[in-house]
């Protein structure tokens, strides 16, 4: 059994007409290994983060289950810890006083000494050493990120966390987080709509069709080799198939439709996901199933 395991998850929600539901996305199913970083990309609207919600135990689903190193997970808890956009930072406190909190709420036998210590080792990670007592302003995505590593979950979930910052930081701060997953090899899985940004952190990266209804209906191997950087990356033969794979099915093939051959009950019919991988030298790595 995977390590983390979303098992045939569906979601509704109330149709804005006011009349009946509205299905988001149907039948999900996602199977991340330990220490495995996957990420989820499609068109806004699909479900991207309610289904990381649902994981984090933020959101109910209606119908399927989440399963965490074979155990039910259900309700929010420290063992998966949640980047979202905005890193729900606590303004008044300094940098140490932010990942401090986390800390002693996962770890509330430790004492004084300990807490200090893990505080100081994941600011010396991202960098902010020197900036202890100091107010997150500009920091927050570091703080952000060094309070999630802290606490050191099961399963890290990012919700776009770069969203909203310029290129240039961005681009430093996913160096960053490259380096804190490679020390951490924590279990990660992110939502965004950054296709380099999937390609340089990810493992792999499930493309998720249109809403409503969505489904992933691919899940394309990343084989450009660790370690990788952002100076370095495009320089593999398989960057650009991967990039070019990933955008041609967000312009052309993300809004799935039955075919005019199926009847209603095949189209009906829960269709497993195309495993999509550059190294194999097989025509499935070049079709899109519709």
């Amino acid at each position: 059994m995977a390590f983390l395991q979303v098992d045939h998850a569906t979601k509704y929600f109330p149709n804005p007409s006011g009349e009946g539901e509205v299905c988001i996305f149907r039948d999900v199913t996602i199977k991340i290994e330990k220490g495995e970083f996957v990420t989820t990309i499609g068109h806004s609207g699909c479900g991207k983060s309610t289904l990381l919600n649902i994981i984090a135990g933020l959101e109910t689903m209606s119908e399927g289950g989440v399963i965490l190193n074979g155990r039910e997970a259900s309700g929010p808890g420290l063992d998966r810890m949640v980047v979202f956009q905005n890193f729900a930072l606590m303004p008044w406190m300094t940098v140490f006083e932010n990942i401090a909190l986390a800390v002693r709420s996962a770890y509330p036998d430790w004492n004084r000494e300990q807490v200090t210590a893990h505080v100081h080792k994941y600011i010396a990670l991202v960098g902010l050493t020197g900036a202890e007592n100091k107010r997150p302003g500009g920091m927050k995505q570091r703080v952000g990120l060094a309070r999630a590593f802290s606490i050191e979950p099961k399963v890290l979930l990012l919700d776009e966390p770069f969203a909203q910052i310029d290129a240039l930081t961005r681009g430093v701060i996913q160096e960053e987080l490259i380096q804190m997953w490679n020390t951490s090899r924590n279990t990660v899985f992110m939502v965004t709509h950054d296709v380099d940004e999937a390609i340089l952190l990810s493992d792999r990266i499930m493309l998720m069709t249109n809403g409503p209804e969505a489904r992933i209906a691919e899940i394309v191997d990343v084989t450009v080799p660790r370690p990788r950087s952002r100076a370095t990356i495009i320089e593999h033969p398989h960057y650009y198939r991967i990039r070019n794979h990933i955008i041609h099915f967000l312009v052309r093939h993300a809004k799935h439709e039955p075919s005019d051959e199926a009847t209603p009950a095949e189209a009906s019919v829960s269709v497993a996901p195309v495993e999509v991988n550059f190294e194999k030298e097989s025509p499935r790595a070049q079709l899109t199933v519709l």
